[in-house]
């Protein structure tokens, strides 16, 4: 292992600037795997700040923030308002796009955001942030200059590949026109006996799926050769709110867009096991093919639902319909049996 900076001479060797001495390194094989780094936006005195923090540098942080203003509104600026939120702090979230977390299922971002806005977090939505003057943050919004003014500012408006300084011109490595390493369904990049896995290659940026690569790649080297990206299937996720937002496969405005014919069916989170908990926030649905029964895909609010959105997986993967969950035997008391509920509701 060197600690150090590498880059890329050519194709078969890598220099490693370290502390005190300059290295090369040849490999037959290379494997790029640097992840992914905060996207800084070109906001006029952010880089001049000393209130700006990213996810990272903010975790440093000795005193907590009596506000946090948080400048962007994905999953990593929900996870850091509720943790702020937990531990007292005033936050604010100033998000871009008028909708709020603009991909998921309309119903479920709503109840997302009530039950957030009831906890006292609040959201300004559809602005254009236009300068950090310090600690005030200046945002456009119907053609006037607003601001907000925190202890701490948050920017957490995306993370993107890691590929600077890495000279991948000099492998002959080619590039998305996303920022990523190009690859294909083997990983393998442009040149020959060059790889890239996790964040780097672009597409889902999860621990997870990361390690999901390093199989294909292992397939590759040591095994039969035959597992590749097609055959990752659907992949959930989980925002690790309170309670937990997880979402696997399609909304059910994407599967219309899609031309399925679909049921749908939704439940609140009022199961015995959160009453036991004393949560009973939140919203399931659940999308299904008609014709088939297929499951199309699920989106779970609720205490631990980054658990049994799993379940959900294994089925889908394992080409059951529907009723594999809605027939299934579940524990009592458990969340899973929100399973038995939410699918039972399709007719």
């Amino acid at each position: 292992i060197y600690t150090g900076e590498g880059s890329f001479v050519n194709k078969k060797v890598i220099e490693v600037k370290m502390k005190d001495e300059v290295i090369q390194i040849k490999g037959e094989r290379i494997f790029i795997n640097t992840g992914a780094e905060t996207v800084i936006p070109p906001i006029k005195g952010l880089r001049e700040s000393r209130y700006v923090y990213d996810s990272e540098a903010i975790m440093e942080l000795k005193e907590l923030p009596k506000k946090l203003v948080i400048i962007g509104g994905g999953y990593i600026g929900l996870e850091y308002a509720d943790m702020y939120n937990n531990f007292g702090s005033e936050v604010v979230v100033i998000e871009g796009s008028p909708l709020f977390i603009a991909r998921e299922d309309r119903e479920i971002a709503d109840e997302i955001k009530k039950v957030m806005e009831r906890k006292g977090i609040k959201f300004i939505l559809g602005v254009k942030v236009a300068e950090i003057l310090e600690n005030e943050v200046k945002y456009e919004k119907d053609g006037k200059i607003e601001s907000v003014i925190g202890n701490a500012v948050l920017v957490a408006v995306g993370r993107k590949p890691n590929i600077k300084g890495l000279k991948l011109e000099n492998a002959g490595v080619k590039v998305t026109e996303r920022g990523a390493v190009e690859t294909d369904d083997n990983l393998h990049t442009s040149v020959d006996g060059i790889w890239a896995m996790g964040d780097v290659h672009g597409g889902l940026q999860f621990t997870y799926t990361s390690l999901d690569d390093s199989r294909i790649i292992y397939n590759e080297l040591f095994g039969d050769k035959k597992y590749t990206l097609k055959d990752r299937g659907p992949v959930p996720y989980t925002v690790f709110i309170e309670p937990q937002f997880s979402r696997i496969g399609m909304t059910e405005e994407d599967a219309l867009q899609k031309g399925y014919k679909v049921k749908t069916s939704k439940i609140l989170a009022a199961n015995p096991r959160m009453k036991i908990y004393g949560e009973t926030d939140g919203l399931l649905k659940a999308v299904v093919d008609a014709e088939t029964g297929k499951i199309l895909g699920a989106s779970l609010f609720f205490r631990q639902s980054g658990e049994v959105i799993n379940n959900i997986r294994l089925v889908m993967m394992a080409e059951k319909d529907y009723t594999f969950l809605r027939d299934g035997i579940f524990t009592h008391p458990t969340m899973s049996e929100t399973l038995n509920d939410l699918f039972d509701q399709i007719k």
